[in-house]
């Protein structure tokens, strides 16, 4: 990346989109100059319902971020869900230019082209190559082949493939609202970068985003990506559960779950009473125990965990996951929800401590994350976005030019 870089993220969720908008500073971080969000229901347990509904929320997210940034923009990168994605673990050996003037960038970056060449179904479409290994014609392993002196060296990455059918309408829907699309990045792999600390970096690693719709997971060995799904489940469910169990509003019962969240009933200190002050039934009011409500919630929560251990187990790759770690909106705000997961994954299981999780606010951290994930990627030509900047001086050649356009089309 360079300095003066802005990148642009945006992140598709169950009832929102959301921008981001990063600037590359001086010391090479990616500081935030813009964030927006609008209200939006046209994706339904990650699946495109309403591609007009998305493409109007993206232009008004887009509208508020260029006011708040004074830009204009042009393009930017958008976060995939884990179900639509397919990785292939590849390695290639290449030779070294010159061994005597040591590896370089050029021998680095024709290596990483190569790595994408395999046999890409039909029905995919290549979105991305992610490197995690280098190792010398010595053996050593690096982090940099770079200015090595090697006659060869191997460079081991995943190929990132997502379903061409939903790569067609996120396109078409990027393209009603005028905004051409830099690249397309899943999400827990954006989010690696954030929510994890530099051990669990290393580590053997399954990351699990329970957000409002889904559930999002991601598992990582070492440096390497190597399963990502996404389960139809998330906060929106417990909250549902609430008020239909207890026949009230969906906005008291997302009020309970937070004020009560708990995800096992075992942990209950006082079992308190709750006056239910929007039920539906004959009276005008109900009384129910504390205990009833968590044993909603404790229901769901075993649920979503148990989905996971299915498909962690069903893909073989339970084994080698030596942590989990937890975040989202969905599940960070009930109590003891790592202990119920490590009951029923029979893993150890804690929520995110990752040291840049607190920096950004949570409704902005998939698309913040991007953005982040996208500004240090190594061997990149560019990683800008195409915007403008507005002065006085363009915005008035805009204004001349739809003027123009007005009375001489």
């Amino acid at each position: 990346m360079a300095i003066g870089d802005i990148i642009v993220g945006i992140d598709i969720g169950t009832s929102k989109v959301n921008a981001v908008v990063g600037e590359v500073n001086n010391f090479n971080q990616v500081e935030i100059i813009a964030t927006s969000e609008c209200k939006c229901f046209g994706m339904k347990k990650s699946k495109i319902i309403d591609e007009e509904e998305i493409s109007s929320a993206i232009c008004k997210t887009i509208q508020e971020a260029e006011e708040l940034a004074n830009i204009k923009i042009h393009s930017a990168y958008v976060t995939i869900p884990g179900r639509y994605i397919t990785i292939v673990q590849n390695s290639i050996i290449k030779e070294a230019k010159d061994k005597y003037a040591g590896i370089s960038t050029k021998d680095v970056t024709s290596a990483i082209m190569q790595v994408k060449d395999i046999d890409i179904p039909d029905d995919k479409v290549l979105i991305d190559i992610v490197t995690n290994e280098f190792s010398l014609d010595n053996g050593r392993t690096i982090d940099d082949p770079v200015g090595n002196l090697s006659s060869a060296f191997t460079v081991k990455g995943q190929v990132i493939l997502a379903d061409k059918d939903y790569i067609r309408k996120l396109t078409s829907i990027f393209r009603k609202a005028s905004i051409e699309i830099d690249g397309i990045v899943p999400n827990v792999l954006a989010e690696r970068g954030l929510i994890l600390d530099k051990n669990e970096l290393k580590d053997n690693v399954m990351i699990l985003d329970i957000g409002a719709g889904n559930t999002d997971i991601g598992v990582f060995e070492g440096g390497s990506f190597v399963h990502t799904n996404t389960i139809p489940l998330g906060g929106d469910n417990i909250t549902s559960d609430i008020a239909y169990v207890f026949n009230i509003s969906e906005d008291e019962a997302d009020r309970l779950k937070r004020q009560y969240g708990l995800a096992l009933k075992s942990f209950i200190d006082n079992d308190t009473d709750i006056i239910l002050n929007t039920y539906k039934g004959e009276e005008r009011t109900k009384t129910i125990k504390s205990s009833e409500l968590i044993e909603v919630i404790e229901a769901r929560v075993e649920e979503i965990f148990s989905l996971v251990n299915k498909e962690i187990s069903n893909e073989g790759i339970k084994s080698n996951i030596n942590n989990v770690v937890l975040t989202g909106q969905g599940i960070t705000n009930i109590n003891k929800s790592d202990v119920a997961g490590k009951i029923i994954l029979n893993i150890p299981v804690k929520i995110s401590t990752g040291r840049l999780i607190s920096t950004i606010k949570p409704n902005y951290r998939s698309s913040y994350a991007m953005v982040r994930y996208v500004a240090s990627r190594p061997y990149a030509k560019t990683v800008s976005s195409s915007i403008d900047v507005r002065t006085e001086e363009n915005m008035f050649k805009t204004i001349v030019e739809r003027v123009k356009e007005f009375f001489y089309s």
